[in-house]
């Protein structure tokens, strides 16, 4: 695609950048064909060659409408279209460039810079979290709908976590919410590694990925939590950490990115891709280990869903499966497995009404094989789709250390 970047835009510290992805797009559309919002909507500029060009549009100077941001913003960010396209176009790092000067050039109405700085104020920090999720539960009834939907149908409860006792070792981002929604998900994955001979070595001043912040627009807030963990992991890492483990890929997906978004930082860039390149998903980790010799064979019929961090970010489309098959639990068949459920990190809160639409799309997807439970691999999905309340949804670590307790009175 030819593009003439403005002045303007010139100046941006990643035009080059912009330049190069918009000159990488043919404009083919094979991305519309498995875009959920165009989908839903319907609306070439709801989907991503359409958003392309809007962007395109606005790093050539041309006027930025709150038009031009409704488009933007209802872009999931499951990047979908990345997987189909034939040209490698990165899309996701245009949003980002795109979506950065929208929001300075289009204010946002006080009720949409309330909601997306609430957000940012409570989802990164676990403790405030936790509390105004315990003080949700109490008044559970009281709650709009939408925010009832977000707590746990049960009070979930976290196993005690082994004590670090093997050579081998690992960090693990507990992550922002998991630990208050679904807080034995670290708990079961430190419990798995165990018996494979793996500890988990605890990083107490690792935070928040920074993917909240990011995403919403505050960019460089988000780049120093990354910088934060970064400084908080070190130590490990020169100690002989052989890997940085997620249970959300939500998350992996972001840590993944830090080599990438801070590559112009000279202080990080160093740092920032080793940690990329130590960064596993759990599914990653399991599957190289010799999975047979905890002598689980678990028969429970299970729906997974993917999410689309794993297998469209980080291309791990696959890897839950074959470690679940591998310890015998029969997986269903889930029609049109590459779409998205809605829940796009604070998606499902910043638009709600498109957000349910897809979720319901893929329950009824989920549910078709009539699974006993439904897993996935991040707890935004597991969050989002639970929140329905229908079929129950869990992190499928979980399941795993279930099948694992019920096997080990037998181990020697």
């Amino acid at each position: 695609m030819q593009t003439h970047l403005s002045e303007q835009a010139r100046s941006l510290p990643r035009a080059e950048e912009a330049e190069r992805i918009l000159r990488s797009c043919v404009h083919c559309g094979f991305c519309t064909a498995t875009c959920p919002t165009y989908q839903l909507l319907g609306d070439e500029l709801d989907g991503p060659r359409g958003r392309i060009y809007l962007i395109k549009q606005v790093l050539e100077g041309q006027d930025v409408t709150a038009s031009t941001r409704e488009h933007l913003d209802r872009c999931l960010s499951c990047r979908n279209c990345e997987t189909t396209c034939p040209s490698g176009v990165e899309y996701h790092n245009l949003l980002d460039i795109g979506r950065a000067v929208v929001e300075q050039q289009v204010p946002r109405g006080l009720g949409e810079r309330l909601l997306r700085q609430g957000l940012r104020a409570v989802v990164p920090r676990p403790a405030l979290f936790k509390a105004l999720s315990r003080t949700g539960q109490v008044f559970r009834p009281l709650l709009p709908a939408t925010l009832k939907a977000k707590l746990p149908r049960h009070a979930p409860q976290a196993k005690a976590r082994p004590a670090s006792r093997h050579p081998r070792k690992v960090l693990m981002l507990e992550g922002c919410v998991q630990p208050s929604l679904s807080p034995n998900t670290n708990a079961a994955a430190a419990r798995v590694l165990d018996r494979l001979g793996i500890s988990v070595v605890a990083a107490r001043k690792a935070g928040c990925c920074g993917a909240i912040d990011y995403h919403l627009n505050a960019q460089e807030q988000g780049l120093e939590r990354a910088r934060r963990n970064i400084d908080a992991w070190w130590p490990a890492i020169e100690a002989g950490a052989e890997a940085i483990v997620q249970t959300a890929s939500g998350c992996g997906a972001f840590v993944r990115d830090y080599g990438h978004l801070l590559e112009q930082d000279p202080a990080y860039a160093a740092k920032a891709e080793r940690v990329s390149a130590l960064s596993r998903d759990l599914a990653q980790v399991l599957g190289a280990e010799p999975l047979e010799d905890l002598g689980i064979h678990a028969e429970r019929r299970l729906a997974f869903h993917c999410p689309c961090t794993l297998q469209h970010a980080l291309k791990l489309g696959g890897a839950v499966e074959a470690v679940l098959g591998r310890l015998g639990f029969s997986l269903t068949n889930v029609p049109d497995s590459h779409l998205c459920c809605g829940s796009a990190g604070t998606y499902s809160l910043t638009q709600p009404e498109l957000s349910r639409r897809l979720r319901d799309n893929r329950l009824n997807a989920l549910e078709s094989g009539n699974p006993e439970i439904i897993v996935t691999a991040n707890i935004g999905c597991q969050t989002h789709l639970d929140g329905a309340g229908r079929t129950p949804v869990r992190h499928w670590i979980e399941l795993v250390e279930e099948a694992l307790a019920q096997e080990q009175p037998h181990a020697t």
